[in-house]
Formats: C-alpha cells, sequence, structure tokens
C-alpha cells in the first residue's frame, strides 16, 4: 500500500458488525483492487477504543465508533497496514500509536510510533503476544470477551478466495494468497523466518482454551471450531 497523506479518504465499506460487548469489527475495499481489509475495534475499561488496522469509515461510522467509546490506542499491525493511520492521528491527536518492533522502521516511514506492541498496559481483557519465527514483524492481539477468545492477526495468515481483477489475479493465485486459509508464498518469502517456529506458534494459537474468533486482515472472519481450525490448515503451508 503507498503512503498516505493523512487526508480522511474513506472507500466503501460494508456496515460495522458488533461481535461482542467489547468486540466489533468492519470490513473495507481497497483502491484500484478486489482484496478487501479488516480494522478491529476492542474497548478497554472506562470506555477506551483500540482500533487495530485502522480503516477511514464514512462519517456515519465514525460517529457509531466515537459514540461507543473515545480512541484510544492506534495499532499498526505490520508495515503493510498503515494506509490510513496518519489520517487517524490527524482526526485523533490523541491517539497513542504503537505497532511491532520489527517493523517500526517501516511503519515510520508514515507515521511515528510512540512505542511498541510491549509496550500496551497489561489488561485483562485485551493482551497483545510475539508471533514466533517472523522476527516480530507482527503480533496477535487477544480480546476477552463474555463469549470467549478472539485471536486478531496480520497478514501472517490469509483467508479468501481467489480474485480475478489484474491487482487481485497476481496477489492471490501468483503470489499464492489464496484461496484460504493459508500463508502466502509472499509472506513466506518476506516475513517468515524459521517456519518451524512459526507453524508450532500458529498451532499454539489454535489450541488457546475458550477460542471462539479468529479475525485477519484479508478477509473471512472464523467462527467457533472453525477458528482453531484455520490456523492449523494455514500452518501446513510452512
Amino acid at each position: 500500500m503507498p503512503n498516505a497523506p493523512g487526508d480522511w479518504k474513506p472507500l466503501p465499506h460494508d456496515p460495522i458488525e458488533k461481535l461482542s460487548e467489547n468486540l466489533w469489527r468492519v470490513s473495507g475495499s481497497l483502491a484500484g483492487m478486489s482484496l478487501r481489509r479488516t480494522m478491529t475495534i476492542a474497548r478497554l475499561g472506562g470506555d477506551r477504543l483500540i482500533l487495530h488496522s485502522a480503516i477511514a469509515l464514512d462519517e456515519a461510522a465514525m460517529k457509531q465508533i466515537e459514540a461507543w467509546g473515545t480512541p484510544t490506542y492506534l495499532i499498526v499491525p505490520n508495515g503493510f497496514h498503515r494506509k490510513d493511520a496518519p489520517a487517524f492521528k490527524r482526526r485523533y491527536p490523541g491517539l497513542t500509536v504503537l505497532g511491532p518492533r520489527g517493523a517500526r522502521a517501516k511503519i515510520e516511514k508514515v507515521i511515528p510510533l510512540d512505542g511498541t506492541l510491549e509496550d500496551f498496559p497489561k489488561d485483562h481483557a485485551i493482551r497483545f503476544e510475539p508471533i514466533q519465527g517472523i522476527a516480530d514483524i507482527e503480533g496477535a492481539m487477544l480480546v476477552r470477551s463474555a463469549d470467549g477468545i478472539t485471536i486478531v492477526l496480520g497478514d501472517v495468515v490469509f483467508n479468501m478466495d481467489r480474485k480475478l481483477d489484474p491487482v487481485g489475479f497476481l496477489i492471490t493465485t501468483l503470489l499464492g494468497s489464496a484461496p484460504g486459509p493459508r500463508i502466502s508464498r509472499l509472506v513466506k518469502a518476506a516475513l517468515v523466518k524459521d517456519r518451524a517456529a512459526l507453524r508450532q506458534d500458529l498451532e499454539r494459537l489454535a489450541a488457546t482454551p475458550g477460542l471462539i474468533r479468529l479475525i485477519v486482515a484479508h478477509e473471512k472472519l472464523a467462527r467457533g471450531a472453525d477458528a482453531a481450525a484455520t490456523l492449523i490448515a494455514a500452518s501446513t503451508y510452512l
């Protein structure tokens, strides 16, 4: 994705999905391609919000978010999903911007970080864990809700269908990102440093007690037993 100038430029997106009492999700489009991206919104105590992989939404949707809580933390999940981060910081100057330490240099070409995922304060409902085998280029966000645990990832796992448009065909077919769930050839070449370690860590995440959802950047939401099955299936591509 190209660097963003910081202007608020929403693209078409779906309605916000209210997954649980402290977890929302929204799927949006990308300019010039058929791939879709995901923003996850989690609510901390005191009605503070974490915005993971920010997507600029239309004003009606943003007002819905603002009515739910105060945007407090902006998580840039890796060096690719940074497009709308400057626009969010401009809209909400008080945001604390965090990202994985292994992607800090790339993220900061677009937006300065206030810290890394390790600097997120301890919370009973939301935590960040490192993902082994990828040199801290991404981390996992775990959200505890009344109905169970949701794991939120970036690009380390893809879960989408093949696309037929030229850019979508390149990413999904030629670069091996679909059909999902899988780990794409591009991710294995660019991000993965130790395949065995990543495979074991995906298996560890799949065994998370109470796992009820898996959210990934592109595209499908996995629920119930499919959440663990998606992680296991992706690990077989390593």
